[in-house]
Formats: C-alpha cells, sequence, structure tokens
C-alpha cells in the first residue's frame, strides 16, 4: 500500500544533519525536557539547537546530566564521537518520557488521563504478560538448582522429559554448574600441559569452547539440519548473549574504516545503524518497497550498491532481516534465491537476521532459511559467505531476559575464523543459562516425547493468538483517517504510514521534532501508548512512520485500539488543513 509524500528534502534517519556548532552539546536530562520550554532551550542553544526533522529531540538531551562540565576528565566534548553518532531510537526520547509518566503514574494515582503505560515500542512479550515454556523453564531449573533431581519429590514436580533433558545438559557443563565459564576446564588443562605442540592444540579447543558449550552446539546443529534438510556443523556456531553481541562481532571483523559500508534496509532495526556507526563503518541503505508489501527489490540494491561505489566506499555485507524488522514482511523463496545470487555475484557477507522465524502469521508464507535457499541452489562453502543470526528472545518463547543467541558462519577460511575465535575468545563465553535455552529452542520436543503435546498446546495458542493481535491492530490501523498499514506476515510489529496534516508537520517544526516523534509524543501524553517514530528507523523521506509491536495480550488489544483510535482523531481534527 502506498503512502502519501510530503517533500521535506528529509534524509535516511529522518533528516538530521551534521551541525558543528558546539552549542548543540549544552545538555539537559530528558526529565528537564517538560519542564523547560523548547523556546528557552532555543534561547540558550540557538534557533538551530537540532535540525527540524531530527529523529529526536538530539541525542544529547537524553540521559546526562543537566549541564556540561570540562573540568572533569571526560565531557561530551572528548568521548569517542563514534559513540555521539550512534542512535538507538527503540530506547529513545518517547520510552525515557513513558518511564517518568509511569513513575508519576505510581506517586500520583489518577495524574494522567490513564492508569497505566502500555509499552507497544519493543519485542519484550514476557514483559507483557506472555507466559514462558513449561518445558523450557523446568530444564532450565534443573539445571540451576541440580541437587534436586536428587530429591525423591523431583517425578512429581517436573516432567520426565524435562528430568532426562536436564540430566543431559549438565553432563555437558563444568561441575555442573550454570555459574562456570564453559571453557574452564579446557583452561586446566591448558595450564597442566609442558609439550608446545600440545598447547597449540589445547588452544584451538579453548577457542572452540569459547564458541560455547560442545554438547549444546551439537544440539543446536541437530535442530538446523532438522529444519532445513541440510548437515550443520557444531564448530560453525558461536553461543552469545542474543543476537546483538554476534551482529557487533560481525561488524567489528568487517569494518575497517568508514571507507567500508554494509548494505541495510531501510526501515531498519536501529541496532545494525548503530553497530555501524560504533566500529565506525558506513551504512549503505536500500529501501524496502512499501507499495508491494515492503519488497526487497534486486534492482535497489544493485543502485544503492553502485552509488556507494561511486563514493569510494567499499560494501563488505548485505543485512536482510527476515521476517521483517520493523515491517513484518516474509521474503519469498524467489527473492531469496535473487539475493543469494547477488551476494555471490557481488563478493558480499550475506548477514541474514533470522531471529523471527518462528513468527509467521499468514498460511501462503513460510520461512526458508538462507542457508537451505542457498545449498539448494547448489552453493557451498566455497561460493557464498554467510552469517545467520538466531535469538532465544522472539519466536514462540520471547525469552529476553535469559540473553541467549547464536550466529552459524559458513563460507569463511580457516584463517579468518581464527580471528573470529579470537574476538570471541576476549568475551570469555555467553551465559550458560542463554545457551541452554538456546539449545531447547532449536532442539525443542518431538513427537513421541511425553511433554510433546502440551508443549505444541503452548507453543500454538502463543502464535495463533500473535495473528489473531496483528489482525486486529492490522484492521483497526487502516480504519485510521490517512493511516495505511501493510500486513504483519511475521515478526511482532507493524508499521503504519501516516499522512500527516501540513499544520501537525509546522507544529513539529517549531518543536524542533520530527512530525513522527511529535505525533507519537502527543499519542503517549493522551493515552499512555508507548509506540517508536519511523525516524528511528529510517523511511523514504517525506513518508511518517510509527512502529507498534504486537505484543499487548490480547484481552488488552481492544483497550489500546480504542485509545488510540480515539487520539488520532482528535489529533486530526486538532491539526486539520
Amino acid at each position: 500500500m502506498a503512502c502519501g509524500m510530503e517533500e521535506t528534502g528529509m534524509g535516511i534517519n529522518g533528516g538530521m544533519e551534521e551541525e558543528n556548532d558546539e552549542k548543540k552539546n549544552r545538555c539537559f536530562s530528558i526529565w528537564e525536557l517538560d519542564a523547560i520550554s523548547i523556546l528557552t532551550l532555543q534561547s540558550m542553544c540557538g534557533s538551530n539547537m537540532t535540525s527540524t526533522n531530527s529523529s529526536y529531540v538530539s541525542s544529547s538531551f537524553l540521559f546526562m546530566a543537566p549541564t556540561s562540565n570540562d573540568s572533569l576528565p571526560v565531557s561530551i566534548h572528548n568521548i569517542n564521537p563514534k559513540v555521539l553518532k550512534c542512535e538507538y531510537a527503540v530506547r529513545g526520547e518517547i520510552v525515557a518520557l513513558a518511564q517518568k509518566i509511569q513513575e508519576e503514574l505510581l506517586t500520583n494515582p489518577g495524574s494522567r488521563p490513564f492508569e497505566e503505560i502500555l509499552y507497544c515500542n519493543i519485542g519484550n512479550p514476557q514483559s507483557l504478560g506472555q507466559q514462558p515454556i513449561t518445558f523450557f523453564r523446568e530444564v532450565l531449573a534443573l539445571c540451576d538448582h541440580p541437587s534436586i533431581l536428587e530429591r525423591k519429590e523431583v517425578e512429581g514436580l517436573f516432567s520426565e522429559d524435562a528430568i532426562k533433558r536436564a540430566s543431559e545438559i549438565l553432563k555437558q557443563i563444568p561441575g555442573k554448574a550454570t555459574g562456570a565459564y564453559s571453557h574452564s576446564q579446557v583452561v586446566i588443562i591448558q595450564k597442566q600441559s609442558s609439550n608446545f605442540h600440545r598447547i597449540q592444540v589445547i588452544l584451538h579447543l579453548l577457542y572452540l569452547s569459547h564458541q560455547g558449550i560442545k554438547g549444546l552446539r551439537d544440539a543446536i546443529a541437530e535442530g538446523i539440519n532438522a529444519r532445513d534438510g541440510f548437515p550443520a556443523d557444531p564448530n560453525d556456531i558461536f553461543l552469545t548473549d542474543g543476537a546483538s553481541p554476534a551482529v557487533h562481532m560481525m561488524m567489528q571483523l568487517l569494518i575497517t574504516s568508514e571507507k567500508d559500508g554494509i548494505l541495510c534496509p531501510i526501515p531498519q532495526y536501529p541496532l545494525y545503524s548503530a553497530s555501524i556507526a560504533l566500529h565506525g563503518g558506513t551504512l549503505v541503505p536500500y529501501y524496502l518497497d512499501e507499495a508491494s508489501g515492503w519488497g526487497l527489490e534486486i534492482s535497489e540494491l544493485k543502485k544503492q550498491l553502485e552509488s556507494a561505489k561511486s563514493k569510494g566506499i567499499s560494501v563488505r555485507a548485505l543485512v536482510v532481516i527476515n521476517p521483517g524488522n520493523p515491517t513484518g514482511q516474509v521474503l519469498t523463496k524467489e527473492n531469496q534465491e535473487q539475493i543469494v545470487k547477488f551476494c555471490k555475484q557481488e563478493g558480499l557477507v550475506l548477514l541474514a537476521d533470522e531471529v523471527y522465524q518462528e513468527n509467521i502469521y499468514v498460511p501462503d508464507k513460510k520461512f526458508h532459511s538462507f542457508k537451505k535457499i542457498s545449498r539448494t541452489m547448489g552453493y557451498g562453502e566455497k561460493d557464498i559467505s554467510l552469517v545467520s543470526f538466531q535469538s532465544v528472545s522472539k519466536g514462540y518463547y520471547g525469552e529476553c531476559g535469559k540473553r541467549g543467541g547464536y550466529m552459524e558462519i559458513t563460507g569463511f577460511s580457516a584463517d579468518v575464523r581464527e580471528q573470529i575465535y579470537k574476538v570471541a575468545s576476549v568475551n570469555l563465553c555467553s551465559n550458560i543459562t542463554g545457551q541452554i535455552l538456546a539449545s531447547l529452542v532449536m532442539n525443542p520436543p518431538k513427537d513421541g516425547d511425553l511433554i510433546y503435546k502440551s508443549y505444541c498446546a503452548e507453543r500454538d495458542g502463543i502464535l495463533s493468538s500473535l495473528a489473531r493481535r496483528a489482525k486486529m491492530l492490522e484492521a483497526a490501523l487502516n480504519s485510521l483517517e490517512n493511516v495505511t498499514c501493510n500486513k504483519a506476515e511475521g515478526a511482532m510489529y507493524l508499521f503504519p504510514c501516516i499522512k500527516l496534516p501540513v499544520k501537525a508537520i509546522k507544529a513539529a517544526e517549531a518543536a524542533n521534532t520530527a512530525p513522527d516523534t511529535f505525533y507519537c509524543r502527543q499519542l503517549l501524553n493522551a493515552t499512555g501508548i508507548v509506540v517508536v517514530p519511523g525516524s528511528g528507523f529510517g523511511q523514504v523521506p517525506g513518508t511518517w512512520h510509527f512502529r507498534c509491536t504486537i505484543l499487548p495480550q490480547e484481552d488488552k488489544i481492544p483497550a489500546v485500539i480504542s485509545r488510540l483510535t480515539d487520539f488520532h482523531k482528535a489529533f486530526m481534527n486538532e491539526y486539520r488543513d
């Protein structure tokens, strides 16, 4: 569905321009922004305090001391400029304001026209009431407190399958303790060895153990094999604290300077723009086609690749998020084949963000991993370099706080792999609870297991409810004036487009904020609903969006719809041209 466009000369991330005036770095906490008027800020910092189309008021105004003090050894003027450049809208200005309002509601109930904050800004299912999968939590409980296995009551408290799986996992863990490093046994052997050659062998094993517990990687490899129909090597798997550290690890490996570019979708999950900025690279945007359901066009990839080359940028990799975040589309098999062929032809590493692989809500779409696609096409390790990311935070499990995930790397030479091992070893190891969860997610109960039916009932109940919520919210958004919203085929989000009245855009300019941020701030103040402005994800210049999760519990969706509908009507009437 096409979206109405207002020509404003916006840039990729909402049109932020470079400003060298040091006055823009004068610092105020986000809490002060409500108390200090925009006019006062303008008088202190200059009328061009921020670009009128910036994603937020300014990253310099978030979570900082009231004033800058250059007498301290660290000031805003001497910290790493890459940190200043980095932005992460998912937890930006709107969320900070929501947290302030939440504190206000606790200390002064009735002070707002709503009783609670509804966080629709982030994919954090259990914070909004989603229950964890029983089998997963039983296994974790037994692994965290293994002495329970020795008690006679254990069989009455835990399923037979959970007891069996936990016992198998504990045999793989050093000291049978989830508080241990996953590589500590190898370290002891290394210290006892005096033979140089043996030290080299042990050191290699140490690197492998920094990838995560071998038995857990074996289980994940089995799961990948079952999913794709192609074998997976446990030594290709690096267990990490969620997918984010794995993304950072690859950016650290690939980016050598600002002349190295990474092709990223627009809209994109801000982890990618933030990590590219932190590691000193250049984000090379390719725009998804909203009119075709956020389609990925190869012609657009080629266009942006050539544009980057003309600027002296060496593009190293292509990021593809499937299912999409924030856009919710699921790529077709044919489109994925085109992407794989493009990466092979152009010599690009394919970075496949596949953390929403379980979140598919339409019957005519199915998840296919890029590894399966490439192997089906006949491409092996020597043909394409592929990194696949998975996380325990999404899917039907939603274990965000457990921090588990992995990346599977294929198509890298032995000497490069050694460097990846080295980077992983600097971080010692990922947490063992997250490692266990990753193995459970990829190797859950199977048909024939005693717990299989109850596990399937929990899994399918969560996914079917998410599908219903997505459908309800999509219909509600499309019923609003000047709002169009593509179907959420997968993931956990809707990304509606709003054609804002000129009067509203001018009001946003007067407030020195992006129009979509202006809308989202007013939505929060009026309803308590927290969404993320589209400018934080990037969008086609002149269009405005916001990202809304489908995660509030199903019985709360009608209230979300009612609040949003009433607010939108009032907003459009207030700013009608």
